[in-house]
């Protein structure tokens, strides 16, 4: 989608957004798949309702993108505009036990930045991709911990109501890989109780993890992370590594060789790739296992 009205771009430049036509959404995802649009970069939240409300004056549709690291998004022109973080310096601030954290930094700058301030318990997200507004929005975990388990406040942009709201942490339902959220809420800041440890400890645990990660994962590959929610008791990975799936293709969209809950752009693969793919895998496991897999990756088609 374009913005081409010329009020509209002027509005849009009265409320401090930043504009960048022609976007690849390619160039934002993990997986470097994904159509062209006009992106919207938000440099204030107290900005985003009048956005929204400007927006559906003039029938532009939006939606909100994160650090893209658990998304698949349609090919050529999507019908929709971008709506996006701009990161604020500072991006964290620390109070004693307690990490205040906007929704736009990177979650493993963030880790390893309360690491050195004696703050851990999230040494298991070390190496997860993507802004912890994303982890928040699908309650990111690895290595016995979540992240939900750590948060107080969550300040957000509720599209249900038209404004910005803070939520207790007691307010949130977390599950595995899943939130109370609604799909069109935006995430803006969290606030983080973290328990103390000595900054040795907390990097003894991170390399363990990063470790882990490196002898199981296709890093320095393109992916979105985990491809399937693994099924209560199950690993997704499992079952299609013993289906013999690794290295199954659709065009450049492969199962990758490392992990086989992994699919990774192995040269130019478009999302008609990896969608078919993603329904090739999901039937087999289903009719080998009688388990019907269900997405971890957001899918955005055009």
């Amino acid at each position: 989608m374009r913005i081409d009205d010329r009020k509209l771009i002027a509005e849009l430049a009265a409320l401090g957004i930043d504009l960048r036509s022609r976007t690849s959404l390619a160039e934002l995802t993990s997986l470097g798949i994904g159509g062209t649009t006009d992106l919207l970069r938000i440099t204030e939240h107290d900005s985003i309702p009048a956005l929204v409300d400007l927006l559906e004056r003039h029938q532009v549709h939006y939606k909100f993108l994160g650090g893209g690291s658990n998304l698949l998004v349609g090919d050529g022109e999507l019908p929709w505009v971008i709506l996006q973080l701009a990161k604020p310096d500072p991006e964290i601030v620390i109070e004693g036990t307690l990490a205040r954290v906007d929704a736009a930094a990177d979650l493993g700058r963030t880790v390893t930045y309360c690491a050195k301030h004696d703050l851990g318990g999230m040494e298991g997200l070390i190496g997860v991709p993507g802004t912890v507004g994303g982890a928040l929005r699908m309650n990111a975990g690895a290595y016995g911990m979540q992240i939900g388990s750590y948060v107080r406040e969550v300040k957000l942009y509720r599209a249900a109501a038209r404004k910005l709201e803070v939520l207790r942490g007691a307010q949130i339902s977390f599950e595995y890989r899943h939130t109370s959220f609604a799909p069109d809420d935006m995430m803006l800041a969290v606030t983080l109780e973290l328990p103390s440890k000595p900054y040795a400890e907390i990097l003894q645990g991170i390399r363990i993890c990063n470790e882990k990660r490196r002898s199981s994962q296709p890093l320095g590959q393109k992916s979105a992370g985990c491809i399937f929610k693994n099924p209560p008791g199950v690993s997704a990975g499992r079952m299609i590594d013993e289906l013999g799936l690794k290295g199954l293709s659709v065009g450049d969209a492969r199962v990758s060789d490392r992990h086989a809950n992994f699919f990774v752009n192995a040269g130019q693969a478009s999302a008609r790739d990896m969608l078919a793919l993603i329904a090739d895998v999901r039937g087999r496991v289903e009719k080998a296992y009688g388990v019907k897999l269900e997405n971890e990756v957001v899918v955005w088609n055009a």
